[in-house]
């Protein structure tokens, strides 16, 4: 049952069923080999996840289609795609913009004093009007007065490209929780709903950290694509 309910979450994650309609209960025990009982025990699991919905009568449909990201992308180091979410196809609800003192781990991952000014910089991250991210960054000053100071209608690595602020590169640690009640309410998600988490720190064009994320992803509603090749060195 488990297997079975990883093979569907990909399918319906993976935009398998373009009309949103899965198969019916007897078409998915025929082409995964399974009993009655294990199908609908997999599709209990993906309705408990939030994923589809059954309706008595009409069958069984898709209610979350996941933005499929590229890792780079995700990043801000690779110019986005057409169609990627970081192409300006993002709204932010800004919930904070202020200027603080950096509080002892802020500073410390951003190599500089405790309580250097930064600005504070806190949103919620919305795809077609939707919540699917929470995200506070803690920018370092002279970027920060021109982040403050430009306006922020889409993603961040478009507020930075339009406040003139360059970027490196970027790193994350990627980690998972449950929805806190402190969470919950701004991603429009119950308490205990699992979230992807995230640091993120950008670095200057000289390799100097200028700014430290804290993010919460709908891990239901965005997925990172990453694809990586070996050289021509390790294969000899």
């Amino acid at each position: 049952m488990r297997r079975l309910r990883d093979m569907l979450r990909a399918a319906v994650q993976g935009c398998r069923y373009p009309d949103g309609q899965l198969p019916s209960e007897a078409d998915l025990m025929a082409s995964h080999h399974a009993t009655r009982a294990t199908v609908r025990e997999a599709l209990a699991l993906l309705r408990a996840e939030g994923l589809i919905e059954r309706v008595q009568g009409i069958g069984t449909h898709v209610v979350v289609r996941p933005v499929d990201t590229a890792l780079p992308e995700a990043h801000g180091v690779m110019t986005p795609g057409r169609e990627s979410v970081f192409n300006r196809r993002m709204r932010p609800r800004v919930l904070d913009r202020s200027v603080v003192e950096a509080p002892a781990t802020v500073a410390e991952r951003l190599a500089v004093p405790e309580g250097t000014p930064c600005l504070r910089l806190e949103y919620v991250a919305l795809h077609e009007e939707e919540p699917i991210g929470l995200v506070t960054n803690y920018v370092l000053f002279p970027g920060a007065g021109r982040v403050r100071d430009t306006p922020f209608v889409s993603d961040w690595y478009a507020l930075l490209a339009d406040a003139g602020v360059e970027l490196s590169e970027s790193e994350f640690i990627f980690g998972c929780e449950p929805a806190d009640p402190l969470v919950a309410p701004a991603l429009g998600v119950r308490v205990g709903a699992l979230l992807i988490i995230s640091e993120q720190i950008i670095y200057d064009p000289h390799g100097r950290p200028f700014d430290l994320a804290f993010i919460h992803t709908r891990g239901e509603r965005f997925r990172f694509v990453s694809r990586a090749w070996r050289t021509r060195e390790e294969h000899s």
